[in-house]
């Protein structure tokens, strides 16, 4: 393996040209202004003081930008794998906030581990498990969840930690009386500021605009006496280290955490990774590699007291837009946080909790996708009740039960499908060699004694019955006048051990009926498959076509010299025996 593979950095940072300079410059220090107020929020959802979401964005965004293929992905704290985080530690119920520390870091190592070896035995495959709708569904629904975590904040109220969005919403209207008006007025003007900041220019940073007048507004009027929630006293320096926990008992409690994490943030970060990227062609995303970038930036949180990180969608996009060429992007990003916890965390002090929800709920707000579902309601419906249904658990029953819900309904539908794949049979252009399916098109010539079937999937022990029935049906459809089935195989990719018996004992049926079977286009590892299992012999190498037509043709050479009929007396004779 080249040494540019293990370490991608290798191919950008020897050829480093000046002119890439002031992009990079730009887009590091607009993504780290960006990542200021967003990693102080997103530790909020994660259930961790906001200096550790200052404390992910530092090394791991160093130790991505080493080992990452993508030149624009901004890695980080997200809001997704915030609240997955929350989810996963919050179940355990951790008695003080140094333990709750402790298991954050350890799932960022875990979550490392599993990307880590993902990627060392090249299974970024497995991420397509996840298909788009249980994706949309669920991640609109844990947008929701953690707008509503958010109430709290934004109201000036108490309200229990929960992940289901009815025990948020029945615990918020008990509890409405006790909104604290003045900190309404700030989060709401908080949000409007962030939302519609960027319409009087595209390089404003919202959130860092609503922090900072924030902070004045709290300072300045004294709000703090009337009640208003701060973030208070920021710790200043450079993180300590830490280490995760290697108890069996815990790393048992967090693994389902820990492997929906390592999968959602590794789809997440791929999938905006691999959008960038489609305008960048001189360089290429490797997924194995992602996994094993992603995976040490984690570990790298996991030992500056940081928590899971992954590729932001916002950020990425912001980075690119911002002009970034290659990973010192990033490094600049991280050398702007190092800055402020070294000098700036003091200015944090009277940062009002409510400012720091609008900067959460305006994130999440682009998150919620009614379109694809509006999509995929009038285009395609059993895509569309998976997002429903993913959609519909997560928010009722939780983000861990949701995905591990939408994954087993994906893999269910693949099953579903491949079990009654499309059969199509086909008829011939006239005054040509070419079949096509007579569903699709008319005119096609057919003759009363030929049924050509084309079968559009692998023949395996979940489909035989169907594909049995589904000949039986087409066969008695043609009635006694037919004589022979060119089966097509273009589209029968795999025939399993279960096929190839099931497939002897309906050929050796059907010769006996007096119909002769021929097969065409059968691709090479088929032929080789039928081959091993002797039922080529049983078959005949004479029987295989390269086309239809050319089937046909020799099925009617036979017809005309009379070998057909005596061929069929001798199955008919091997039928009785």
């Amino acid at each position: 393996m080249k040494i540019k593979q293990l370490l991608p950095v290798l191919s950008w940072l020897p050829n480093y040209k000046k002119e890439w300079l002031s992009g990079d410059l730009s887009a590091g220090l607009t993504v780290g202004v960006m990542l200021i107020p967003q990693g102080m929020a997103y530790a909020m959802i994660a259930g961790l003081p906001p200096i550790h979401g200052l404390y992910a964005s530092t090394i791991p965004l160093v130790l991505y930008a080493l080992l990452g293929t993508s030149r624009q992905l901004a890695v980080g704290p997200v809001a997704m794998v915030s609240l997955l985080t929350a989810a996963g530690i919050g179940a355990l119920n951790p008695e003080s906030p140094e333990v709750y520390l402790y298991l954050a870091v350890t799932l960022a190592f875990m979550a490392g581990a599993i990307q880590f070896l993902m990627g060392v035995f090249r299974l970024g495959f497995l991420v397509n498990f996840l298909s788009h709708p249980v994706i949309s569904g669920f991640t609109s629904a844990a947008a929701i969840i953690i707008g509503l975590s958010q109430l709290k904040h934004l109201l000036g109220i108490q309200l229990p930690k929960s992940e289901h969005v009815h025990e948020i919403l029945l615990a918020a209207g008990q509890n409405i009386g006790q909104t604290h008006l003045v900190t309404l007025g700030i989060g709401i003007a908080a949000i409007f500021l962030i939302k519609y900041i960027k319409k009087l220019h595209k390089a404003i940073p919202g959130a860092l605009v609503a922090v900072v007048l924030g902070i004045l507004a709290v300072w300045g009027f004294g709000l703090t006496e009337q009640g208003v929630k701060i973030v208070g006293e920021v710790p200043q320096g450079l993180p300590g280290f830490s280490l995760p926990s290697f108890d069996m008992s815990t790393w048992q409690s967090l693994l389902t955490a820990a492997l929906t994490i390592s999968l959602v943030g590794f789809m997440e970060s791929f999938a905006v990774a691999k959008a960038i990227q489609s305008k960048h062609k001189n360089y290429k995303v490797d997924a194995n590699q992602e996994l094993i970038g992603l995976g040490v930036a984690n570990f790298g949180a996991a030992v500056f007291q940081g928590y899971p990180v992954t590729g932001g969608f916002s950020r990425t996009a912001v980075n690119d837009q911002a002009g970034a060429k290659t990973g010192l992007a990033s490094i600049i990003s991280a050398a702007l946080i190092i800055l402020t916890l070294l000098f700036l965390t003091p200015l944090f002090y009277y940062l009002p909790n409510a400012v720091l929800a609008a900067v959460i709920i305006v994130a999440v707000l682009g998150l919620i996708n009614v379109k694809e579902a509006v999509h995929l309601w009038h285009n395609d419906r059993s895509d569309f009740w998976m997002l429903f249904a993913t959609f519909i658990i997560t928010l009722t029953m939780g983000i861990e039960i949701g995905i591990g819900t939408g994954v087993v309904l994906s893999l269910a539908l693949v099953i579903f499908r491949s079990t009654k794949p499309h059969v199509a049979v086909l008829g011939r252009v006239p005054d040509s060699e070419f079949y096509r399916n007579i569903d699709r098109f008319k005119e096609l010539e057919q003759r009363p004694d030929v049924l050509v079937v084309r079968f559009d999937g692998p023949l395996y022990f979940a489909n035989l019955n169907y594909f049995k029935d589904k000949m039986e049906a087409l066969m008695a459809k043609k009635g006694e006048a037919l004589r022979l089935i060119v089966l097509n195989g273009d589209s029968i990719s795999h025939v399993d051990s279960s096929a190839v018996h099931a497939l002897e004992e309906w050929i050796k049926e059907t010769q006996a009926r007096g119909i002769r079977i021929h097969f065409t286009s059968v691709i090479g590892p088929v032929r080789d498959a039928l081959r091993r299992w002797g039922l080529m012999e049983v078959i005949g190498e004479e029987n295989f076509f390269m086309s239809n037509q050319r089937s046909i043709d020799a099925f009617d050479a036979l017809v005309k010299d009379g070998s057909f009929t005596k061929k069929f007396k001798e199955y008919a004779v091997q039928a009785s025996e």
